[in-house]
């Protein structure tokens, strides 16, 4: 398994979430097949040039979403990365509102997560612990990388909200009115079913990370009647083109330096 000291240079990838399948900000510049301790097949990651230097993408639910959220291999894709050189990792997430202002369409950087998911493989060191293991959990997100989302947001003009709660269920059926109130209650911002275990793997790697989220419904029973799939693949649509213009701005600030 890698050590989870940091390689020197920066090195950056993108994990997509429902409706980003593909990064799409440069040509193909190689395809890696990496071959894990954690899964049968290997990881596949795309890694393309961009104008700014080469970025790595990684699809958590595949290219044909074919992944539910509890059944992807959180600890494969995040070893994978990790074995490829990454230091620093922007999650793209996406959510439900919760809160006042959390609507269909606002792109939300949380700086903290409650983990309400179960059964998942959260740690790279079950057979393997000791007290060292214990990593430090107080601020999930790299504070550092959150400002360069948020300042990249900001580049391309989009309304957005930095800091809130992200509360992750096990998915993949959709929550409760009962369990959004109690996720109100518990002070969570945004719903989604995939940010734990992956930024706690990311934590043990050493990884820099931030997730950048997009709201596509309004949480259960906090819109009108039923959630509408339709209308959250219509939001997804929408948001995809601006999550890689945030993108292509933020890879710009972080590669440039």
């Amino acid at each position: 398994m890698p050590t989870s000291s940091q390689p020197e240079a920066l090195r950056l990838a993108v994990i997509g979430g429902s409706g980003l399948y593909r990064l799409g900000l440069g040509p193909l510049a190689q395809t890696h097949q990496v071959t894990t301790p954690f899964a049968a097949e290997p990881v596949c990651i795309i890694e393309e040039q961009t104008a700014a230097g080469k970025v790595l993408f990684l699809p958590r639910h595949g290219e044909q979403h074919s992944i539910a959220p509890h059944r992807i291999n959180y600890r494969a894709n995040v070893w994978a990365l990790h074995s490829l050189g990454v230091t620093h990792v922007i999650a793209i997430n996406a959510t439900g509102g919760i809160s006042a202002g959390m609507i269909p369409g606002r792109l939300v950087i949380p700086d903290q997560v409650i983990d309400y998911s179960h059964g998942r493989e959260h740690t790279f060191f079950s057979e393997q612990h000791s007290l060292a293991h214990h990593i430090d959990f107080t601020n999930p997100f790299d504070q550092q990388l959150m400002e360069r989302l948020a300042a990249s947001i900001k580049q391309a003009k989009m309304e957005y909200r930095i800091g809130g709660v992200y509360g992750c269920t096990q998915g993949p059926r959709l929550e409760t009115a009962a369990e959004i109130r109690r996720m109100y209650r518990d002070g969570c911002d945004i719903v989604g079913m995939t940010g734990m275990p992956e930024v706690a793997l990311a934590r043990e790697m050493g990884l820099r990370y931030a997730m950048l989220a997009l709201v596509v419904n309004r949480a259960a029973g906090l819109g009108v009647g039923e959630i509408s799939l339709d209308d959250v693949k219509l939001v997804l649509q929408q948001g995809v083109d601006g999550i890689r213009i945030v993108l292509g701005h933020c890879s710009q600030l972080l590669l440039a330096h």
